[in-house]
Parts: C-alpha cells; sequence; structure tokens
C-alpha cells in the first residue's frame, strides 16, 4: 500500500507537522525495552523532555522550502533549547528528507518514490547543516571517523556522507538505502499488526522489538561495543521468539498482559546496564511517520500546551510509584480520548483541542 499526500486542498503542512507530533507522542506511548517511555523512564532523561522537543520539531519539519539540512539544523537547535541534551538527533535525521518528500506536490506518487528523488538532491549544504546539528547535539559514542569526519567541512553531499558510514550506522544506512529498514520492514510489520487488531501503542512495540531483533543496535555499539550490541540483539530476538507462541500484539489480554510483564522485565535489565536502544527507537518513529501519513494509524485532539505537562507529571509528586502511576494512567486517558469522535469528548476538551487532521489517506 502507497503512503500518497492527500488531495489537492488539503494543508500538507499541517498534515506533516501532526504526522511528526503523533509518531513522536505515540512511540513515547509503547512499551519499548531500554527506552524512555511512560511506563518508566530512564538514562537521565524524561517523558516530558521527548514531549517537549516533539512540539519543537515538528513545525520546522513541516516548514516548506526549507532544505533538508536546514531542517535537521533548525530541529536540533529548537531542541537543546527546549530540552538541553539530545533527545531526538536519529529522529530528525530520519524525519526530515520523509517530511521534504511529504510536502512534494507530485500528484498520485507513492511517497518513497518521492523520498528517492529528495535523497538524490541532497548538496553539501546539506552536509554541512547537518553536520553541524550532529555536533550541537553531541550524541554519545560518536568518535572520530576517518571518512567525512562531522568535526571537518564536508567535501560531498549528505546522501554520499552517509553512504559512507551506512555499515556502521542504521540512520546513515536509510539515507543510502532509500529508507529500506522503513518501507519493507518497520512499516510492513507495523501493518500486521494493525491487521491483527494491535492498539496503536502495541504497533509501535512491535516495530521497536522487531528492530532489536533484526539488527544489534548501532547506539548501544557505539556507547559499548558491537559484542555487547550482539548480545542485546540476540536476547530481544529469543524475547521477541516467545512472544510470537501466542500474538502478543492484538491478541488475547491475557496474552498481552504476559507480554508486557516480559517486555517491562527486559526494559529494567537493559536500564541496570545503562544500555539504550535509541536507534531503534528512532526508527520506530519514522515507521509510525508514515503509517500516520498513510491514514492507518489515529491521531489527535492534542491538548493545548500549557496542559501538555499536566498530562504527564502529577501536579503534586509523591512517591516514585505515585510518578508512574499517576502518568501511566494520564497517557491512558490521553490515548482514550484521541480515538474518540470528536463529539464524544467532554465540552472543555473539545473547545481546546484543534481540529482533527483531514481523513483522506495521504
Amino acid at each position: 500500500m502507497s503512503a500518497l499526500l492527500p488531495t489537492p486542498g488539503h494543508d500538507c503542512g499541517a498534515l506533516v507537522e501532526e504526522a511528526v507530533f503523533t509518531a513522536c507522542r505515540l512511540e513515547l506511548m509503547a512499551l519499548k525495552p531500554g527506552n524512555v517511555h511512560i511506563h518508566a523512564e530512564g538514562h537521565g532523561m524524561s517523558v516530558t523532555q521527548f514531549l517537549d522537543s516533539a512540539a519543537a520539531i515538528a513545525p520546522i519539519l513541516a516548514t516548506p522550502g526549507l532544505r533538508v539540512g536546514e531542517a535537521i539544523l533548525h530541529a536540533v537547535t529548537a531542541t537543546r533549547e527546549v530540552a538541553g541534551c539530545n533527545t531526538n538527533l536519529g529522529i530528525v535525521l530520519l524525519l526530515a528528507p520523509l517530511a521534504a518528500a511529504a510536502l512534494c506536490r507530485d500528484k498520485g506518487e507513492p511517497l518513497r518514490m518521492r523520498l528517492a528523488r529528495v535523497l538524490d538532491r541532497l548538496s553539501v549544504a546539506d552536509a554541512a547543516d547537518a553536520f553541524a546539528a550532529i555536533r550541537l547535539a553531541l550524541p554519545a559514542g560518536l568518535g572520530e571517523t576517518p571518512q567525512h569526519d562531522v568535526a571537518e567541512a564536508p567535501r560531498v553531499d549528505l546522501r554520499a556522507a552517509m553512504a559512507a558510514a551506512a555499515d556502521r550506522d542504521l540512520i546513515a544506512r536509510q539515507y543510502a538505502t532509500a529508507f529500506a529498514d522503513v518501507f519493507t520492514f518497520g512499516v510492513a510489520r507495523g501493518r500486521s499488526a494493525l491487521r491483527r487488531g494491535a492498539s496503536a501503542a502495541e504497533t509501535a512495540s512491535a516495530i521497536h522489538l522487531g528492530f532489536m531483533a533484526l539488527h544489534p543496535d548501532t547506539h548501544i555499539a557505539r556507547k559499548h561495543g558491537a559484542a555487547v550490541a550482539e548480545r542485546v540483539r540476540d536476547q530481544a530476538f529469543r524475547l521477541e521468539r516467545r512472544l510470537a507462541v501466542n500474538p502478543a500484539f492484538g491478541g488475547h489480554s491475557g496474552h498481552q498482559a504476559g507480554a508486557a510483564r516480559r517486555l517491562l522485565a527486559f526494559d529494567r535489565a537493559l536500564k541496570r546496564r545503562g544500555l539504550n536502544p535509541g536507534t531503534s527507537a528512532d526508527l520506530t518513529v519514522a515507521c509510525l511517520f508514515v503509517l500516520r501519513l498513510s491514514g492507518e494509524l489515529p491521531a489527535g485532539p492534542w491538548p493545548p500546551d500549557d496542559n501538555r505537562r499536566s498530562l504527564i507529571k502529577p501536579t503534586s509528586v509523591g512517591d516514585a510509584q505515585c510518578l508512574r502511576s499517576t502518568r501511566l494512567w494520564s497517557a491512558k486517558l490521553w490515548w482514550a480520548t484521541a480515538t474518540k469522535s470528536l463529539t464524544s469528548i467532554s465540552s472543555s476538551v473539545r473547545a481546546a483541542a484543534p481540529p482533527r487532521p483531514p481523513s483522506a489517506r495521504p
């Protein structure tokens, strides 16, 4: 099934902005072992920082006319201003070309075909901006490379620079392969989970665990070495096989509860060791973005900015258990509200919420 933009007359920028925020927020609601999510934070970062980052980058990535490199640099700069740390460099690197492709006005072309053209047109200026963004984000474990080091001025276009790193970085590999892992594996896996009746959050969990089991996570590899990354991949593969005996994502509620317990146990084990499969999470966001553009995932309504924090953080924090349970309850309420029709939402929320995006499939 091809992801196409809406028919003429729809606001493509608004649709892309909403899809960016939906994908980022939904990824936080999914139970993703080792990452920050509403069920358990970690690595010195909070859900609120990631939500603030999503709200900051969405309008930038949806701005027509920005070069991909410009969008990357502006988005990373905005993230540093609101979050104070690197919460989403990989997400931005993946979503910037996808959003640029979605904003193209070519009629009737699949999203991936537009994406291929966007990648072909990347320039040295795009590489310079992306390198500056990477230096600003200061990702962990970056180190030095003998070719196209981000500390130096680029001599090739952004796609060529990414292709040179494709064998050691899964995000770079997407630039070299027209996002093959996103479209042929992640999006396909998400559609399979949705067909089995999985919720949006369960679909995100299925995509994430699939990426963890398919490839050694390159974020873990950069920080802890290839051997550790391969061990984590093997653990994820074994867990996925165990969950596949019964349909965990979209299956019986008892199976879902058992899957959640296993995923949370894996989550705790990874965080105790400081292991964060961040690349798998970034790829998951890209897949959710494509699925939202194709109309296969539900969206908002979203609360206004001044209420967004109160939905994640309780007004009076008692112990850590209270914080976790309140955050989980708030997010579940938010998602339940988001999946209802506007006519069933209370008048106060209905008055504050923006209109729903067009229902036409992109």
